[in-house]
């Protein structure tokens, strides 16, 4: 059974607890505080568990000259690629009011850190977990310093080898038992034939005492509920407001119907995973009553006669007599009645 363990206070995941989802608002805010409150109300409504950002602190997550460089796609809120990202960056104090409304609406808040400073903040702000996107799942340093401050983890692994995801097993785990690995690619928006759901099954192989989940890019819903099927114990979407509005990940996103189907459909798909043994249930008893089929004679049968496959047939018998699956058993034995051609045979009519 894998790990389980709480991820946000009260919650855990892993094992047989239902599947915790994070809306992943990122920087489809705008760079709006008051989107940004609305994205968090709407994933609430929707019923996500956790609505999550992404924080960074922009001179210590890109070059000088990364943020200098002229930044003129359609998707642009600046000159530079700097002035774009500065417009969509909240500052500490839009965090922690941020938090606050989300802990005032009840739902759980949290971000990636896009660098180590930002970690240093998130863990200041108090989240309930640090979020590692994928660019960072093969930064090792800041792996061994967000295990070290103890909070729990999510780490997605996008462009990783599984040669990667094994260090970074092993390097999470010295330091930190209680993390979870997404199966992740990073494409926007993702094609179905890239999505390599069977990562989650090889993950579930190579780390058993670790849940895994699955961070999703692709279009609609499906492929995110097949996952959870599979046994993803996160699963991660982005959302947002409004697909046709500027920015990267808008046409990846789902929209609010898209997300609260999306939880409806999750909650369904783990209601009827139900239970491994299989067995006749009480709701099949009707069906079974009118259409179960039972062992009945093939010919009228003498009383004392010892019988034989070839005095069998199976029918829908009035009575339900003795089942098929016990035909075998009969062989050899004698009745106590004589049977007539149709008639069903019963327990008590054997010897």
């Amino acid at each position: 059974m894998p790990l389980q363990f709480e991820l946000c206070p009260g919650r855990m995941i892993g094992g047989n607890h239902p599947c915790f989802i994070i809306a992943e608002i990122g920087q489809n805010h705008q760079g709006d505080i008051e989107i940004a409150k609305k994205m968090i109300k709407m994933a609430k409504d929707c019923g996500a568990d956790c609505a999550k950002f992404q924080k960074s602190e922009l001179e210590y997550k890109f070059s000088k000259r990364a943020l200098e460089r002229p930044y003129n796609s359609k998707h642009s809120w600046g000159k530079t690629y700097g002035d774009h990202k500065r417009h969509l960056e909240f500052s500490h104090d839009q965090y922690k009011e941020l938090k606050k409304y989300a802990e005032e609406i009840g739902i759980f808040l949290t971000a990636s850190g896009m660098d180590e400073m930002a970690v240093e903040f998130l863990h200041e702000l108090d989240v309930p977990f640090f979020k590692v996107a994928s660019c960072d799942a093969n930064n090792f340093p800041y792996l061994e310093k967000s295990a070290k401050k103890g909070r729990p983890m999510v780490v997605s692994t996008g462009m990783q080898s599984m040669e990667t995801i094994r260090r970074v097993y092993k390097t999470v785990k010295e330091h930190n038992q209680n993390f979870t690995l997404l199966q992740c690619t990073s494409a926007y928006p993702l094609d179905p034939k890239d999505v390599n759901l069977s990562v989650i099954t090889e993950y579930q192989r190579e780390f058993p005492d670790v849940p895994i989940g699955y961070s999703g890019h692709e279009q609609g819903i499906y492929i995110t509920v097949a996952a959870v099927a599979m046994g993803a114990k996160v699963v991660e979407r982005h959302v947002t407001l409004d697909k046709t509005w500027k920015g990267n990940d808008h046409e990846a996103s789902l929209e609010p119907s898209e997300l609260a189907e999306l939880v409806r459909a999750i909650r369904l798909v783990e209601v009827a995973m139900g239970s491994p043994v299989k067995q006749m249930l009480p709701c099949e008893k009707n069906c079974h009553d009118k259409l179960g089929k039972s062992v009945v004679a093939k010919v009228a049968i003498c009383k004392g006669t010892a019988l034989c496959l070839d005095m069998f047939a199976v029918k829908v018998g009035e009575p339900k007599g003795i089942p098929p699956e016990n035909m075998q058993q009969l062989v050899g034995k004698k009745l106590k009645v004589d049977v007539e051609e149709d008639d069903s045979i019963l327990e008590n009519m054997i010897e």
